[in-house]
């Protein structure tokens, strides 16, 4: 029923059948917009790399170079706030994180299915978050037996715990941002389903808050709490 009020709205769904070896697969759509998101991206730092490329240092930046430098200053005084001056090796993952977030999460703006709804989108940045925290945590414990005896702390009949809250990690991570995306979603599809002629006057406002105001801040708070489970696992 989501999916079919989706449509009447105007959502746009690009799913992609493909066939090998006799048996077709299934891509979804919103598998398929994390590849526009990621496409248009890469063309992006295409552009903003030739734009530096161009730039005199004698002279004023544009305005675009402008709103870049201030976006990187910004990651960057985050996560010097947030993880400390000794984790700024971070700050390009922190950077890239935000803005894929923030295009991923308002790119149902364009007509398009948010790729944040899918959990396999949001399980695999997750991932990655907890890849990292586990390399950073084994890199300042200087070898596996530290490693694996910061487990055992505060005593070895936490060890358990200790486990499992590692692993419950990602998992809570990625479950935050793609029940908020997806519950929006959701949400508005009903409205139009339910709401007859008087949907887009109950949905302008709405359109506001679940794709402009939520996006920005499941973009902000799926950011600090990676950089907290990074620079938290600090020896």
């Amino acid at each position: 029923m989501v999916n079919n009020s989706l449509k009447k709205i105007g959502v746009i769904f690009l799913e992609l059948l493909i066939r090998i070896a006799g048996r077709e697969i299934i891509v979804p759509d919103t598998i398929v917009n994390v590849w526009i998101v990621v496409i248009l991206l890469i063309l992006f730092t295409f552009v903003v790399n030739s734009k530096i490329k161009k730039a005199n240092a004698k002279e004023i930046p544009s305005n675009f170079l402008n709103i870049v430098e201030l976006l990187v200053e910004a990651s960057e005084g985050l996560v010097k706030t947030t993880m400390g001056p000794q984790n700024m090796s971070f700050s390009p993952y922190i950077l890239t994180l935000i803005v894929f977030l923030l295009v991923a999460n308002l790119f149902g703006l364009l007509g398009f299915s948010p790729p944040t709804s899918d959990y396999s989108v949001t399980f695999s940045l997750a991932l990655i978050t907890f890849v990292l925290t586990q390399y950073w945590k084994f890199k300042n414990s200087g070898n596996l037996f530290s490693y694996l005896k910061g487990y055992t702390e505060p005593m070895a009949l936490l060890t358990p715990l200790n486990i499992i809250g590692d692993l419950a990690n990602p998992i809570s991570l990625s479950f935050r941002l793609f029940g908020n995306v997806m519950s929006g979603g959701i949400i508005m599809a009903l409205i139009y389903e339910g709401a007859g002629f008087v949907a887009p006057v109950i949905a302008a406002p709405l359109h506001t808050y679940f794709d402009v105001f939520s996006g920005v801040l499941q973009t902000f708070i799926f950011t600090m709490l990676s950089m907290i489970f990074i620079g938290g696992r600090e020896a």
